[in-house]
């Protein structure tokens, strides 16, 4: 029997609803207090700022475009430069994701006036669908990585148990999805991770003194910015990723649910949200904004698009801000439990790209289809880059400016009228 559908719009039962919200935030949890980690701020302000702006993004989307505003990792690099600069300090990167939101809310405006049917001109299905599979592709090795299944400096050789965890979790995801009923299957994941810490406890791999040391009530460390050009600079390139991030998660969003999300509720709300949630987060100290294609792989898994889950979630991470122990509690999940449940929710995200061109019905024996899907994967997957400052275009980011560029170039041969394939144009 097919799962049961969780609309949009649907709200859910309290007792059903809190397991599903809490699916969300275990989700979103570890990349998400990676990047202030990585920062050497407390995630604290962080976890307040993602769940104020998943709210933002709801209300803005006026309840039709369920999404989780999470860490972007598109300002890693630039932040970390503009920390390591003995003139300036993570303030003045507060002063450029400031300045990063305000640019996502004037390309907002824009859109809100010429509209998105550029997208389909200059991003056709024949690009979009790979663009789409390479947001999951490219962290396929983070999951993996997390898993103990590939060696690093600091990892030097394979431990079974991180495989066996792994393997345990991620084994449970799967066959979670055919094996199990009712509402089990939509908490699939969260069993998941609930099997897979028990697993990891038996191995000895979770470690509780973060949640000794932490206290019960934890007061999230607001901080003000200061502005810089210099450091403004270096942080407003990484506003084209998450531009492109933010377009590819609308449309495989779009894919899942069924509905056009780019026009309704439209890409001119969704992508000012997120500038707002960004512009809002520089002030109080936490760091930008994104979309997060961990729940948005959680909603392929699951079949629950509901936005009150969504919300419900961004209320849980709210909490965790001032209950540290709660907080560290969560951080004790080991990176092979989170690498079992992300191998799968990659994997989907991966697999709505190849379900749009299907959906599509991308026609490849047109040249031009054949040659916009082979260049965006090759793009994507070949470790190709364009240095912009400090910041590298790369990965899926560098894929859809290829692509926009060979969309817009087929665009203007078609106008002239000199394509070899017209004829065969639907």
């Amino acid at each position: 029997m097919e799962k049961k559908i969780i609309q949009v719009n649907e709200r859910v039962p309290l007792l059903r609803g809190i397991p599903l919200s809490i699916q969300h935030t275990f989700a979103m949890f570890s990349a998400s207090v990676l990047v202030p980690w990585m920062f050497g701020i407390s995630p604290s302000v962080v976890l307040l700022m993602n769940g104020i702006g998943t709210l933002l993004f709801i209300f803005m989307t006026k309840g039709k475009a369920p999404a989780y505003l999470g860490s972007s990792f598109a300002f890693i690099s630039p932040t970390l430069l503009i920390m390591s600069n003995p003139d300036m300090g993570y303030e003045y990167a507060l002063g450029g994701f400031i300045v990063t939101g305000l640019i996502l809310i004037a390309v907002a405006v824009l859109i809100k006036f010429v509209g998105t049917s550029w997208i389909d001109v200059i991003l056709p299905p024949a690009a979009m669908g790979p663009i789409i599979a390479l947001i999951g592709l490219e962290l396929a090795g983070s999951a993996a990585s997390n898993g103990g299944l590939i060696l690093s400096d600091t990892y030097t050789q394979i431990d079974p148990k991180f495989v066996a965890v792994f393997i345990i979790t991620l084994a449970v995801a799967v066959f979670g999805q055919v094996l199990f009923r009712g509402f089990a299957a939509a908490i699939a994941i969260l069993i998941a991770i609930i099997v897979g810490y028990v697993a990891a406890l038996c191995f000895g791999l979770v470690d509780f003194s973060a949640v000794t040391q932490a206290s019960v009530i934890e007061v999230p460390n607001f901080s003000a910015p200061k502005f810089s050009l210099d450091a403004i600079l270096i942080i407003i390139p990484a506003s084209l990723v998450v531009i492109s991030e933010h377009i590819g998660h609308q449309v495989v969003t779009s894919e899942i649910v069924g509905k056009d999300l780019l026009k309704d509720p439209g890409l001119h709300r969704s992508l000012a949200a997120d500038g707002i949630s960004t512009t809002l987060s520089g002030f109080c100290g936490a760091v930008p904004t994104t979309t997060y294609g961990e729940n948005i792989g959680v909603m392929a898994v699951t079949k629950v698009y509901s936005v009150w889950i969504i919300g419900g979630a961004a209320v849980f991470s709210m909490l965790l801000a001032w209950i540290g122990k709660a907080s560290a509690l969560i951080q004790t999940i080991p990176s092979p439990v989170m690498g079992g449940v992300s191998f799968l929710l990659y994997g989907m995200i991966a697999a709505s790209g190849l379900r749009l061109l299907v959906d599509e019905k991308v026609d490849y024996s047109r040249p031009r289809n054949l040659a916009l899907t082979s260049v965006v994967f090759v793009t994507g997957l070949s470790g190709a880059y364009i240095q912009i400052g400090s910041v590298q275009l790369t990965g899926m980011a560098l894929a859809t400016v290829v692509g926009m560029l060979l969309g817009l170039i087929f665009a203007i041969i078609d106008k002239l009228g000199i394509a070899n394939d017209a004829s065969e144009a639907k």
